[in-house]
């Protein structure tokens, strides 16, 4: 395994969950820190149920080489399941979306004293101008503001330790009293975790289908979750010995940082308001891809029409959208996580298998284009082995394996090796369809015990076929 792809897995799960809902503080106060001393317990269990979700929902990307999430849903639920999940999907898409214009006017409020208005009609503006472009240049470069938020967070704590309070309990009732939409500490922390995990599933999986190694994935999403929860759990001790600080702010981080040092707070109001503006073109721009599949030419209209109507909702107030929608999809994010959890615990011992197979095949791959380096005859046929037997396509394994390592070859100073070359695998064209045309008899059967459904087709029939459903 290689510790720098689990390193980079890991750092963008991270960059995935926390965003903007995480950067204001406003979550954690809801959800957590309004529970008194109890919420640290919550924060604590909400953390190691992401670690164990960012593991099932990265393996099971790389398992199936996700490029999106409806792949997976119907690769391991049932039909009417699978399209219930996609339309809970949709619905966070939207919902997140107006939540972050009405979010984008209380941040410039509370900064610098406007009608909430301004900054969502702001908000809206470059959303729309943003979902003409490039959205995934926009979305990267704002993606680096993310190290703010962890350095924030990582300030408020310190700020928090160096001003304990001298009477802890009396504090924690005082954060107790803020009200929050659910009453049960417990059930609070896991539908947040339904709530950010339902957010992030549709990337979470595609991340997870750019890694060859479920292994990998999973240690990724391990200590990704790992991470998380130790942000989580500070930023919980930030807002909860702080309450009279933050008591009636919408956007208690901003209000944190402000304390600490004005100019501070200036910056942090423009970092949340990019993280803002991240979800938001992130949530309408999906949305709109989304409603467009397989008539892409409506996709400027629909993205138009949804991204106002979703400017329209968000004048209901950002508290009060928080206070009633995010339970909703919390709730809907947790039937999501049960189901997935159950799907990767059937399916555990395959992937496991999987994993051992694609290893292997990696290091017959690197063996076979490494100029200083030769495949013996006993290897070709072991590929040719490993690869009939996973659950890829032959052409799609072969691609995604040949990929990897020209990449790693190419990033290799000591190695001769040039990506632009005509690198040749080791199987021809010929050879690939006859073995898929083999594997296609035996392919269901192999199948049968797993929770994943067989299919009678082979997996690269069985891929192109799913894509042109997927695009219906």
């Amino acid at each position: 395994m290689s510790y720098k792809r689990i390193t980079g897995i890991a750092l963008s799960f991270v960059g995935l969950v926390v965003g903007a809902g995480f950067a204001t503080g406003r979550e954690v106060v809801q959800y957590f820190s309004s529970y008194g001393m109890w919420g640290l317990a919550g924060a604590a269990i909400a953390g190691i149920v992401m670690a164990l979700a960012g593991t099932v929902f990265l393996q099971l990307g790389s398992y199936f080489h996700a490029r999106e999430h409806r792949l997976v849903f119907k690769r391991t639920t049932h039909p009417i399941v699978s399209i219930l999940l996609d339309i809970s999907v949709v619905i966070t898409l939207f919902s997140i979306g107006f939540v972050m214009l009405a979010g984008a006017g209380s941040n410039l409020e509370q900064q610098f004293g406007w009608q909430p208005w301004v900054g969502s009609t702001v908000m809206l503006g470059l959303v729309l101008v943003a979902g003409m472009l490039d959205v995934n240049k926009v979305s990267r470069i704002i993606g680096l503001l993310t190290p703010l938020i962890i350095i924030a967070i990582l300030a408020v704590a310190v700020y928090t330790f160096v001003n304990w309070p001298d009477d802890v309990n009396l504090v924690a009732q005082r954060s107790a009293e803020i009200e929050s939409p659910i009453s049960n500490w417990l059930l609070s922390a896991l539908n947040y975790n339904g709530l950010a995990l339902i957010l992030a599933v549709s990337m979470t999986l595609v991340i997870g289908g750019d890694y060859l190694d479920p292994r990998e994935a999973g240690w990724g999403g391990l200590f990704g979750g790992i991470a998380y929860a130790i942000m989580l759990v500070l930023a919980t001790m930030a807002m909860l010995f702080n309450a009279e600080l933050i008591d009636g702010t919408s956007i208690p981080m901003l209000t944190l940082v402000a304390d600490i040092n004005e100019n501070l707070g200036l910056v942090m109001a423009l970092v949340i308001f990019a993280m803002v503006f991240n979800t938001a073109i992130g949530m309408f721009y999906a949305l709109g891809k989304r409603l467009s599949a397989g008539r892409e030419s409506q996709y400027r209209v629909i993205f138009i029409v949804g991204t106002l109507l979703g400017f329209a909702v968000s004048f209901v107030g950002f508290d009060t959208l928080m206070e009633y929608v995010y339970p909703v999809l919390g709730y809907m994010g947790m039937v999501m996580v049960v189901i997935l959890v159950g799907a990767w615990v059937k399916s555990f011992a395959r992937i496991r298998d999987e994993a051992t197979k694609r290893a292997r095949l990696r290091q017959l791959m690197y063996l076979s284009l490494h100029p200083d380096k030769e495949l013996e005859k006993k290897h070709n046929e072991e590929m040719q082995q490993l690869v009939a037997e996973s659950n890829l396509g032959d052409k799609e394994l072969y691609n995604y394996v040949s990929d990897e390592v020209a990449t790693q070859l190419d990033e290799d100073e000591d190695v001769e090796f040039s990506i632009g070359e005509d690198y040749k695998l080791l199987a021809d064209e010929n050879q690939l369809e006859a073995k898929e045309e083999k594997k296609a008899d035996t392919y269901a059967d192999s199948r049968a015990q797993d929770s994943v459904r067989p299919a009678d087709e082979s997996p690269s029939e069985k891929d192109e076929k799913q894509n042109k459903a997927d695009n219906s």
